[in-house]
């Protein structure tokens, strides 16, 4: 029998101890990052609080996850990382990458017009790309602001053959496709047709086969069958007066939205943007690129992706939101992390929350202040008789809405009105800067041809160019002219406008009544959207437009 030396013995005992020294010191490090993250959830830590769950991924491992608070508020169900949520928007990103798998294999290009495979699309007289639709760019009205317009409630039973009959009816488009970037849901829909048209297979039977298993993503699915059982999901909430109350989602339909997921399966999702499994770098690549507009300017947006920076460090990311649910995604690729929040409370905010995490584990990393970042500009001190030259009334002609600037406690206030009123603080004499909001927003104040003008800006791009404007008193105008019944063939539906204790009502049968707010001649402001009325030869009122935020000048016909 051979005997160990006692130097041997000695350098065995200091490895193992080392060894189970460093295993103490990260237990203790795990230990205090759950303590952190537990701090930024204590708000839904309550079995009887809408819940959230969170988990991390970093170098490629699956580093935390926890749940917090309740799936079910009935049942009292605890959520867990292995709950299903409804993730929204976080969809799209899935919806490209799917259709990046058929053009990887030469079945479809990103350039083809839409109506080469969904013929339901109206010819607009301007081609629409499934590239133009993927990135935001395509010009078209987006569909829940259509259905919100024609009647539709958010827990009714909204099908993929009732968003494609409302496309089907459309006559015109926000702009011409390519020409700005405009939020729209209505393209990630049809390119979720165009993946089940070209397959041969539905979406959901798709992504299954061709992402989720091979990703061992298993508790993943498109929800296309609002009556279909899922076992482990969680329900969705709002505040109410007394609590909570249900926010009942019955969507059947898929692409913009309606993956169930779980913060595991997102996590095995972010893993493969560095650890490929399915897909080829060349797909990952193509996601992770800038869309470029006609005039070759770049506003953000990537392929179902956003991308920025985030403390000086690139962050690829989206949010999601329907119903009570909400949801945030967002990736690192620099570090190799990744974090994902989802919530059943419709008043949470799971990217400021996934961002308070990302700070614990890239605190390192972090540059709270990049090189290249421009210094904010100092505040300067005007007189009021100085400020009191920009108080008025201002009108954006193309996007139509107003805005009003005042003199308040010796500092200009730039109201949007419904009381969302935000300081100005001056930079110069004629620039202001927007006060307490998380990027900077400027508002310059110039005279050109007589005409006073106000320009908002964020950086370098321009939001908005109003035009100072003198309103009518309301008081002068004769409603009457204004009543009657508007059809919009669009739509499918009318409202009626009535006077109703001497203001204009609009009235829809299926919706609560809508007071219109007077902004200026023909203009008013209805629920945050505007309501231009349209004349004809006689000078009397044939018909109107209404604009919102992804739908410009949809028109109605006075019957």
């Amino acid at each position: 029998m051979k005997i160990v030396s006692k130097s041997i013995l000695l350098t065995l005992f200091i490895f193992f101890g080392t060894v189970l020294n460093t295993c103490s010191q990260n237990s203790a490090h795990s230990g205090d990052i759950e303590k952190s993250i537990d701090k930024i959830f204590a708000g839904f830590d309550h079995i009887n609080l809408p819940g959230a769950a969170v988990a991390v991924v970093q170098n490629g491992e699956i580093v935390f996850k926890k749940g917090y608070g309740s799936a079910n508020l009935e049942y009292d169900i605890p959520v867990t990382p292995e709950t299903i949520f409804h993730v929204a928007s976080v969809s799209k990103q899935f919806t490209v990458f799917a259709l990046l798998l058929l053009a990887e294999e030469g079945k479809l290009s990103l350039d083809d017009p839409i109506q080469k495979y969904i013929s339901e699309v109206p010819d607009f007289g301007q081609e629409i790309t499934l590239r133009h639709l993927a990135t935001h760019t395509s010009g078209m009205r987006d569909q829940w602001d259509l259905l919100n317009l024609a009647g539709w409630r958010w827990d009714d039973v909204i099908t993929k053959e009732h968003i494609l009959k409302m496309v089907s009816k459309q006559k015109e488009l926000n702009f011409t496709p390519g020409e700005q970037y405009m939020y729209c849901n209505t393209g990630f829909t049809l390119l979720a047709e165009v993946v089940a048209r070209v397959s041969g297979k539905s979406f959901n039977e798709f992504t299954r086969k061709r992402i989720f298993t091979p990703l061992n993503m298993t508790n993943s699915q498109f929800y296309d069958d609002h009556q279909r059982i899922v076992k482990n999901r969680a329900y969705s909430y709002y505040p109410w007066t007394y609590g909570y109350q249900k926010s009942v989602l019955s969507y059947a339909n898929v692409g913009a939205t309606s993956l169930f997921t779980t913060v595991e399966d997102l996590s095995r999702w972010a893993k493969n943007f560095k650890d490929l499994k399915v897909g080829s770098q060349a797909i990952i690549d193509q996601m992770n690129t800038l869309a470029i507009l006609n005039n070759g300017e770049t506003f953000g947006g990537a392929y179902g992706q956003f991308v920025g920076k985030y403390k000086g460090l690139q962050q690829i990311q989206h949010s999601g939101g329907d119903a009570g649910y909400r949801s945030y995604l967002s990736r690192f690729p620099d570090q190799d992390f990744a974090v994902s929040v989802v919530s059943n409370n419709g008043s949470s905010n799971p990217a400021a929350l996934a961002l308070q995490v990302a700070d614990i584990y890239l605190k390192d990393a972090i540059v709270e202040k990049p090189k290249d970042e421009k210094k904010k500009q100092k505040s300067i001190t005007l007189k009021e008789e100085e400020l009191k030259t920009f108080e008025g009334h201002y009108w954006d002609a193309k996007d139509l809405y107003s805005r009003k600037i005042y003199l308040k406690d010796g500092s200009l206030q730039y109201d949007r009105g419904n009381g969302n009123v935000t300081q100005l603080s001056p930079l110069a004499k004629n620039k202001f800067v927007m006060l307490n909001l998380p990027n900077e927003v400027t508002v310059a104040f110039e005279s050109k041809n007589g005409q006073d003008r106000m320009i908002v800006s964020e950086g370098e791009t321009i939001l908005g160019t109003l035009d100072e404007y003198t309103p009518v008193d309301a008081s002068d105008i004769d409603i009457k002219q204004y009543l009657g019944s508007f059809i919009s063939d669009e739509l499918s539906t009318t409202y009626t406008m009535v006077q109703k204790e001497g203001n204009l009502v609009a009235t829809h049968p299926r919706s609560s009544d809508v007071p219109l707010t007077f902004v200026n001649t023909d203009v008013f402001n209805a629920g945050g959207n505007t309501v231009v009325f349209t004349r004809d030869t006689s000078n009397k009122v044939s018909g109107l437009k209404v604009s919102t935020g992804r739908v410009k000048n949809l028109k109605f016909v006075k019957n």
